[in-house]
This record gives structure tokens, C-alpha cells and sequence, in this order.
């Protein structure tokens, strides 16, 4: 049987991508489909013919998650649950933010998770509902997502460094970015292979190390900015919700499990500026 796919938060950054790449499948954003509300999956579902979902749909405002954990809990964790109970397979995209950042090499999928924040608590709750409730369930955690749509690093990073002389950045916290487009590509190439042979936990991330200063200084250097990007430690920087000081993802399984070659990042940083 062919896989009907149906995409929730189509209008995120990873939604948006894989709109382009799967124009056939189902779009859901939060308007259209409430995918905490449990009845109202299984009727969208079963009115759709979905035979397969890819949820990138989440609450990520992460330092307003501290003080919205309920709600973040309800999207992260119900959400997915919900979405794994309907019987499809399903794959499920997670975050770095799982883990407490105290490793010291690239952390593997069957690492023990110690989240630090309620974002990744919540997060972190919703991968166990799926590996434990979908039939043929798929995670896939990811890291410093990034794309030509909504709000993220790299946009904030080129306004910024268009309207100040200098800008200080964290260079303390070290992973590496993820292009949405090049993750998108990869999730359509993973749909097809889907099997009971196949579930768990994976992760995604662009190949290669950095900190985030080392990231804006790639991306004030490709924009052609003249701003000076100055390093900074995270206490320097304080947010409501505590970042993993590191969160290199070992992306073995998945490449392995699935065949694909993952670009190196600074490749993807120069492709998706192109598009700007």
C-alpha cells in the first residue's frame, strides 16, 4: 500500500521544506487539525486515508516554555502520543534539547536523555509516547534548525549584523546547525523505508562541529556584512531556560539504516543563503 503521507505543522520551517518536496501529501497546521485533541486526529485521519504522518509540529519557544510547561506538555508530548495512537507509522521529530549537554563526544541515539529545561522535558516525554504507543514509530532528533522561513539563527544573525557595527555571540555551546532543507530531503527519502525493522530513536544533524559564534561568523562573513562578530560565554548571555553546552549528534544509525550522505554545514549555511 502506497503511503498516504500527512504532514503536521506544515507551516513550520521542516513543514514548509517538506511542502515543496511532497506536494501530494496532507498539510495540517494548528488551525486545521488540533493534534492534541485525540478524536479529532482519528477523524482526520480516517476522512484523509493517511497511512503515514511526519510530525513537525511543536511548541519551540523554548525560554517561554519555562513558564508554559502545561501548554508546551499538551503540543509536545499529548500531540505525539495522540498522533502515534492513530496506527499510522509515524516519524517524529525531536531535539538536542533531550540531553543535559555534559558529554564530550558525539552523543549517540541510545544515550541516556537528562534534559535541562521544560522544552526538553516536554520533548523528551513525547519521544517515549511514540516508541511506546506507534506500531512503527520513527524519532528523529535534531539540532540548530535553520531556513529560509520563520525566525531563526541565521535570520536573526543577518538582521543584526546588517544593522550594528559588532555583535557578541556564545561561543561556549558547541553542535552543529541543521538546514531544514537538507533534513526535509532526508525524511522524504526515510518515508518509503518505514518498517517494524527500522523503529526507534535516530538522529539528524548537518556534518561537522561548531559554536554558535563560529556559525554567525559564517553567516556575517557569506552575507557580505561588515559587522564584527565578538565571542562571548553563556554567562554573559543568560536566558530562562538553561542550552546544553554540547550537542554534537553522531549520525551513524541513521546513515547507515537508510543510505543517505548528510552535507556538511558550512555547504548548506552557502546553499541556503542563496535563496534569500
Amino acid at each position: 500500500m502506497l503511503n498516504k503521507v500527512l504532514i503536521t505543522g506544515c507551516r513550520g520551517q521542516l513543514g514548509r521544506e517538506l511542502s515543496a518536496l511532497l506536494p501530494k501529501a496532507v498539510f495540517a497546521d494548528s488551525k486545521t487539525l488540533d493534534i492534541t485533541n485525540f478524536a479529532a486526529v482519528q477523524a482526520f485521519v480516517a476522512e484523509n486515508k493517511i497511512t503515514a504522518i511526519v510530525n513537525c509540529a511543536a511548541y519551540t519557544a523554548v525560554d517561554k516554555a519555562e513558564e508554559e510547561e502545561v501548554v508546551a506538555y499538551q503540543v509536545n508530548a499529548i500531540g505525539p502520543l495522540n498522533l502515534a495512537k492513530t496506527g499510522c507509522k509515524l516519524i517524529h521529530i525531536s531535539t538536542d534539547y533531550v540531553f543535559d549537554g555534559n558529554a564530550c563526544c558525539p552523543i549517540k541515539p541510545e544515550d541516556n536523555p537528562r534534559p535541562i529545561s521544560a522544552y526538553g522535558r516536554t520533548k523528551l516525554a513525547g519521544e517515549t509516547f511514540v516508541l511506546a504507543e506507534a506500531e512503527c514509530g520513527v524519532v528523529i532528533r535534531t539540532s540548530w534548525l535553520y531556513s529560509t522561513h520563520g525566525s531563526n539563527f541565521v535570520k536573526t544573525i543577518r538582521k543584526l549584523g546588517a544593522e550594528r557595527a559588532s555583535l557578541g555571540v556564545v561561543a561556549d555551546q558547541i553542535g552543529a546547525p541543521t538546514y531544514a532543507g537538507d533534513l526535509a530531503s532526508a525524511i522524504a527519502k526515510i518515508i518509503p523505508q518505514l518498517s517494524l525493522d527500522n523503529r526507534g530513536v535516530y538522529h539528524y544533524a548537518n556534518e561537522g562541529v561548531c559554536s554558535w559564534y563560529d556559525f554567525a561568523w559564517e553567516i556575517v562573513r557569506l552575507s557580505q556584512l561588515s559587522c564584527k562578530i565578538c565571542p562571548i560565554g553563556s554567562l554573559d548571555y543568560p536566558t530562562k531556560a538553561k542550552r546544553p553546552f554540547y550537542s554534537v549528534l553522531d549520525k551513524s544509525k541513521l546513515k547507515e539504516t537508510f543510505n543517505l550522505e548528510i552535507p556538511y554545514w558550512k555547504e548548506s549555511l552557502e546553499k541556503c543563503l542563496t535563496l534569500f
